[in-house]
């Protein structure tokens, strides 16, 4: 049936009570695809909440690169694990600001009517790793909105109640839904997974891109020194207005990127400009780096191995430009260096990261907020690398600027990416 999506800033019940329909942007797998073919909008049910579960009415959600993934159906089909099986659809969308419309039985802590924002990692009450190991260590644990089938990119939205987070009252609606994927990301990188010190220096690829701009942040915040590598002079000033001691432009090194494949003679050419980029990484930080904040994967991981100093750690998170890497493991062991896998953050990362949010003490980078109609339309702009940074989709919020309600720096508007 036809969707009217310039209704869907309306809800005709009061908070509590649920309608009984909403409108979404589906994925389906008969249709996976290209973004624009992929995302199509429905009507659809509105889910009931379960025990220890909340509906919220989404007022925006933010756009991450997990979701072109649902779309293309690649590396592999959401619809083939986490609960798609039982639903036969995907509703994408793994950051949102909103409302509490209805709790669950056993929810105590959150109540109708609280403003939230939501992080996206969840994992069975029932599993013993999330009462004293790590949730993130869970064989339950999921990422919501790609793992999930009720994602952000609807009316309303069904998540674990430890999923919320207070609203940052100096956010908006669109800057506050802007965030949460990326920047608990790397402040599980940083802070936990690499236990950052005041005074470590650190290497962070991608410095202007969703990650980069929080893990320049963190760094400054926590009182250490970085570098970062960006595409452009342009995004280098950002990362130095973000706390930055200097930047790189990795075009002045294009030969370092590891292609695969190499010759003899072009991974000796490769591994010479590594090591020019890393004299002059030393250069700016005085000596080499503590820590490589990685998610480029293949084309720079053999230059973050040789380029950390001895016992020095490469963190990675994703692999953006490929998951097989190729690197010279001499490096590894005679350095006796080390290499820190990471995915996402557990509930009370993300709460302590977003209480330096609520601060002011790290900004939201934002390049632009679209209306509902723009969920395809952003996503294919992602994929096809048209964008200069987060997205935000107003969903609830009729207007941008709402939802602000104290005083504080809000996001920074910026074209990142």
């Amino acid at each position: 049936m036809a969707v009217d999506v310039t209704q869907v800033a309306t809800v005709d019940t009061e908070p509590g009570t649920l309608p009984e329909r909403m409108t979404a942007w589906v994925i389906r797998p008969e249709r996976e695809g290209e973004p624009v073919d992929a995302f199509q909008l429905e009507d659809i049910e509105v889910p009931e909440p379960a025990a220890f579960e909340v509906i919220v009415r989404v007022m925006a959600a933010g756009v991450n690169y997990n979701n072109v993934w649902a779309a293309l159906g690649k590396p592999i089909s959401v619809m083939k694990y986490g609960d798609h099986p039982e639903y036969g659809h995907h509703i994408g969308g793994s950051d949102a600001s909103g409302v509490v419309w209805k709790v669950g039985p056993g929810v105590t802590r959150w109540k109708v009517g609280d403003e939230v924002v939501i992080h996206c990692n969840q994992a069975s009450y029932e599993d013993p790793e999330v009462h004293g190991l790590d949730p993130m260590a869970a064989p339950s644990q999921r990422i919501w909105g790609y793992e999930t089938t009720w994602g952000s990119f609807a009316q309303f939205t069904k998540v674990q109640a430890q999923q919320l987070l207070p609203k940052p009252q100096n956010l908006t609606w669109e800057e506050a839904a802007s965030y949460g994927l990326t920047y608990f990301t790397a402040w599980r990188m940083l802070m936990t997974r690499c236990n950052l010190q005041a005074g470590q220096k650190v290497l962070i690829w991608g410095a202007a891109g969703g990650l980069g701009v929080f893990a320049v942040q963190i760094c400054k915040a926590a009182g250490a020194e970085c570098v970062g590598v960006v595409n452009s002079d342009e995004k280098g000033k950002l990362v130095m207005e973000l706390g930055a001691s200097g930047y790189i432009n990795r075009n002045d090194y294009a030969g370092m990127m590891r292609k695969g494949g190499e010759t003899p003679e072009e991974e000796k050419a490769r591994f010479k400009e590594s090591r020019r980029f890393g004299n002059a990484v030393s250069e700016i930080l005085g000596a080499a780096p503590d820590i490589v904040f990685e998610h480029v994967g293949a084309a720079t991981f053999p230059t973050s191995v040789l380029t950390v100093k001895p016992f020095g750690k490469v963190v990675i998170c994703a692999g953006t430009t490929g998951f097989n890497l190729d690197f010279d493991v001499r490096y590894l062991w005679m350095k006796q260096k080390e290499i820190i896998g990471s995915h996402f953050a557990n509930a009370y990362e993300c709460l302590k990261a977003n209480e330096l949010i609520e601060s002011g003490a790290i900004r939201p980078v934002l390049w632009r907020t679209l209306g509902f109609d723009g969920v395809a339309e952003a996503h294919q702009l992602m994929k096809d690398n048209k964008h200069a940074g987060k997205i935000s989709i107003l969903v609830g919020a009729e207007k941008e600027g709402l939802g602000k309600t104290a005083e504080g720096p809000g996001a920074i508007y910026a074209e990142v990416g």
